[in-house]
């Protein structure tokens, strides 16, 4: 499957009806909350946001890619690359459905039952329910195959106890979509099972974690206890590891366009930045910012061509060579940004902790090398499955 870039008239008219839609509504009563949220920034405007998130459904401009029969409006994926690129470049306000639409929500249409996808899609293209994630353990970071979390089966329902950590929004969250252990005698992948679980039940408590940016947006979840239904367990018990790895190929999405349309614009604003200030007449900056722009196009091409090649929806591991190139480049922005603002980098806006947004670039993307499979989890991906070399 190849990626034309020459779109059609067709094409052409669905961007200017997504352009006028954004137009009219974040020009009017979402005004207030546009450029909010985003990594980093995940605090701001919290109940406004999901008054977006259920704008957004309302207007039928969630699950696009999606089949008509599940909620969705069946569009091709230039015109889901042409929806997120337009919402970038309207300064929507961040996601705050993005783990239910674009891991949570594919996942359920590629291994779901009957019953789970008429009980759970409809409120996430509705915009109604908002979904976290429950991978990572303090003993199972970006190695998903440690994860200690067990849920015992009693009767028609399952207890859950373990912690999760660095989930993010789940302050905020309905439900978890979680991987435990079924197996106490299992080890690795095996063993493992996806569950669906409420997150408002006393077995389950939230501690935020205060990040570098003195925001909260990660997490800590305890499970003490928490119950879910038999009939949340998607795909087999014990198939666990599968069904995971398969949402982790589904947040290698079209939504990453979007997201590089974010980038363009973070790199907009160091370059006036600099040319405000006279650093761009260094030439060692000066090439620094040929090589983020250069970059930024070579991360474009890379993310269409991975996304292409999974026929299925599901990207395979090649789907690691772009989340290595987006987190390098973001974290080498963050750093260009810091040395363009010079000495006043090092100095806070206001008090107590007021950063101005070079410094939270700068801040926050030490964390796009971690999250989401750490560099060298990437690397290592990319050896053994892509390259096949031993391990």
């Amino acid at each position: 499957m190849t990626f034309d870039l020459d779109l059609t008239q067709e094409d052409e008219a669905f961007r200017a009806e997504v352009r006028g839609w954004l137009a009219e509504h974040l020009a009017g009563e979402f005004a207030d909350v546009v450029g909010t949220g985003g990594p980093g920034r995940e605090h701001e405007a919290i109940d406004r946001r999901r008054e977006w998130e259920r704008r957004l459904g309302a207007g039928g401009w969630i699950g696009l890619g999606w089949p008509v029969s599940e909620g969705g409006r069946a569009l091709s994926l230039i015109r889901q690359v042409i929806f997120h690129e337009e919402c970038a470049r309207a300064g929507a306000p961040g996601r705050l459905g993005h783990m239910s639409e674009q891991l949570v929500g594919p996942t359920l249409l590629a291994f779901g039952t009957p019953d789970q996808r008429r009980r759970f899609l409809p409120g996430i293209v509705s915009g109604e329910v908002l979904w976290c994630q429950g991978y990572s353990e303090p003993g199972a970071g970006s190695d998903l195959a440690g994860v200690r979390a067990r849920a015992v089966r009693r009767g028609d329902q399952y207890e859950i106890t373990g912690q999760k950590v660095w989930t993010s929004l789940a302050h905020i969250a309905d439900w978890c979509f979680a991987v435990v252990r079924t197996d106490p005698e299992s080890t690795r992948h095996s063993g493992l099972s996806y569950l669906l679980v409420p997150m408002d039940q006393p077995g389950v408590k939230v501690r935020p974690i205060t990040q570098l940016t003195g925001t909260a947006e990660f997490n800590e979840v305890f499970f003490d206890g928490a119950v879910t239904g038999v009939e949340n367990l998607v795909g087999a018990e014990g198939d666990g590891w599968r069904v995971a790895m398969a949402t982790l190929g589904f947040e290698r999405g079209v939504a990453t366009l979007g997201q590089q349309i974010g980038f363009e614009r973070e790199l907009d604003a160091v370059v006036e930045a600099a040319r405000a200030n006279g650093a761009l007449s260094d030439p060692i900056l000066r090439a620094r910012v040929a090589d983020a722009w250069i970059g930024l196009q070579v991360m474009r091409f890379t993310a269409l061509r991975t996304l292409t090649s999974a026929g299925d929806g599901i990207s395979g591991p090649e789907a690691s060579i772009s989340k290595l190139q987006w987190s390098n480049w973001h974290r080498d922005l963050g750093e260009l940004a810091v040395d363009v603002a010079g000495q006043s980098a090092l100095v806070a806006e206001g008090g107590p902790y007021e950063l101005t947004d070079a410094q939270r670039l700068f801040l926050y993307t030490r964390a796009d090398t971690i999250y989401g499979g750490t560099n060298e989890v990437q690397r290592n991906i990319i050896a053994e499955r892509v390259l096949g070399l031993p391990r």
